[in-house]
């Protein structure tokens, strides 16, 4: 590291005089020797970054205690070891890979000269605050350098892969909003939290962040890009490279299976099984092999296939904007497609370039996972015959094995082909099941169409419905009696529906219900504490934001008071 020059650690005058607030320790000696306390802290508890807030939470008050330090520095403490778990990754980013995001209020109020725009802060290098020298120099490292307190340009340089890793200096209460997405995203970062907030004349441990700058290692290592491996997966699916790993279709039957399977979709299914293969690899930032294309080939087909046949069970008539299969074809056709796909998916793990025993263990999981989907469809379909109202969860678990078993087959299959399932397979599987109910709330709520200002969209989506469960466990029993009627379909006009959509806003279903959503995806978060694999650890992390789009703006401290 750079000789630290001392002339740059100097406070402003005009804020030199300024009171630290009152949740940050209030001496130098105090900070610095809180930071000792917590590296050591880190080291003996061997902690792998990311940690959720909660996780950041509970160390921070381990730490205080250990430390003999108030409990109101809490949230600051969580901040210095979120800095410290980080801290080795992002040393080992190149200086050209990394954002410096410095706060507009370190300008001096009367004196700076700098002109603004929408990104930010245009330093016109008048010399009169830290501004100037913290961006020269990191400018001359490589980094690019904003001065806004937060902004969607940021997420962006980091989703396109131009930026890997970000060091601001910010305000403890802007972190607080900004760390929901550097938790989703995954984002090596260090935060240099300002000592006292206001949005003018502020300051921080100017030490700090020169080594944060300088912060640097032998051995860089590049940020998986997820992005692109999304792309390499959609390649899989165009119709010759199916054909090259499936065989040309001898008969109608695989003909149209074929076609149905190249249709577009998420695929985050094998998208899923991708990102932990690619994680487990020794050069994470390689392109996929060839041979991983049939495995996530197999693993469209078995979805691909559960699609069909919840069309033809749900009769739908429309998917991918267009006619359903049994609508095009036929039941019987549409059915035989589906299973020939299933088929499909077994025969392609088994031809799989692996020795037996992964291809068993790979066809087993394989084969419960579709084992268990099937016995949450069933209880679907069971309950149609006999419709009565149903618990949350009643809900919930019906969820759980519907929705949360593709995610567990992709990510273990992943893991398996990648040799590492062993010690991860129980975390994978209770990653998978928050997550898969917390995907199947997400979209049950979408389905609804009881957002804000939208009316019932379909009576047919209030099934197997949370929304519905909820409703009936918060009713007096005069409203009980309309959900029931309702649930039972002996009134299902629009006046009706209109009756449930305002009875559900009266009963404020939508609060519980983005609770129970925040709650499930929190504890997908929460399961991969145990991981000790960084890279790993890391993906799922992402994956969580990528599925939930967890990105928006960000802005100054004081923003939401304007």
């Amino acid at each position: 590291m750079q000789e630290l020059n001392e002339t740059k650690l100097e406070l402003p005058l005009a804020t030199q005089s300024l009171p630290i607030q009152d949740n940050i320790c209030q001496t130098k000696s105090e900070r610095d020797e809180l930071r000792s306390v917590i590296h050591a802290y880190v080291q003996q508890e061997n902690l792998i970054a990311p940690l959720s807030i909660d996780e950041l939470s509970y160390h921070a008050n381990a730490i205080l205690k250990i430390a003999g330090c108030d409990a109101k520095y809490q949230d600051y403490t969580a901040i210095l070891v979120h800095n410290e778990l980080w801290s080795q990754r992002v040393s080992q980013i190149p200086y050209d890979r990394r954002l410096l995001l410095l706060p507009r209020c370190f300008k001096h109020q009367e004196l700076c000269q700098a002109q603004e725009d929408s990104l930010g802060l245009i330093c016109a290098h008048c010399g009169n605050c830290a501004i100037d020298d913290l961006q020269t120099e990191a400018e001359q490292l490589g980094y690019m350098v904003m001065v806004a307190e937060g902004s969607p340009v940021v997420m962006a340089l980091i989703e396109s892969g131009k930026i890997e890793t970000v060091i601001g200096v910010c305000c403890i209460s802007v972190l607080e909003k900004v760390f929901p997405y550097l938790e989703a995203g995954a984002i090596p970062g260090i935060a240099i939290p300002l000592l006292r907030d206001g949005c003018f004349d502020t300051y921080t441990d100017m030490d700090w962040v020169w080594e944060a700058i300088y912060l640097n290692s032998d051995n860089p290592v590049p940020r998986m890009d997820i992005n692109s491996l999304k792309q390499e997966v959609q390649n899989c699916f165009d119709l010759k490279t199916l054909e090259s790993y499936m065989g040309s279709p001898q008969s109608e039957t695989e003909k149209i299976a074929l076609q149905w399977l190249a249709k577009s979709g998420k695929r985050w299914r094998p998208y899923l099984a991708a990102c932990v293969y690619q994680s487990l690899r020794d050069d994470s930032s390689a392109p996929l092999p060839g041979s991983i294309c049939k495995l996530l080939i197999a693993i469209e087909c078995f979805h691909k296939a559960s699609l069909i046949h919840d069309d033809i069970e749900d009769n739908d008539n429309l998917r991918y904007g267009e006619e359903t299969l049994h609508v095009q074809y036929g039941v019987p056709v549409a059915l035989n497609v589906g299973d020939i796909l299933v088929g499909d998916g077994y025969r392609l793990i088994a031809e799989l370039d692996i020795s037996n025993d992964q291809k068993v263990d790979m066809l087993y999981i394989a084969a419960l996972g579709h084992r268990t989907l099937c016995q949450g469809q069933g209880a679907e379909l069971c309950w149609q015959q006999h419709r009565s109202p149903l618990s949350i969860n009643d809900i919930l678990d019906i969820y759980k094995q519907k929705t949360a078993p593709a995610f567990e087959v992709a990510l273990r299959l992943g893991a398996m082909f990648a040799g590492m399932d062993d010690k991860i397979g129980n975390i994978l599987q209770q990653y998978s099941t928050a997550l898969g109910i917390a995907y199947q709330i997400r979209d049950d709520f979408s389905d609804s169409g009881l957002e804000e200002g939208q009316s019932l969209n379909n009576h047919n989506s209030m099934d197997i419905s949370l929304l519905m469960a909820v409703a009936y466990k918060k009713a007096n029993e005069g409203d009980k009696k309309i959900l029931k009627a309702f649930w039972q379909q002996s009134t299902s006009d629009a006046q009706s529906a209109d009756q449930i959509y305002n009875l559900m806003k009266q009963l404020k279903v939508i609060n519980d219900i983005q609770a129970l959503f925040q709650q499930y995806k929190n504890d997908a978060y929460s399961v991969l504490s145990p991981i000790d694999n960084p890279n790993l650890k890391c993906v799922l992390h992402r994956v969580i934001g990528k599925i939930f789009s967890d990105i928006t703006n960000m802005g100054c401290c004081n923003d939401y008071k304007t």
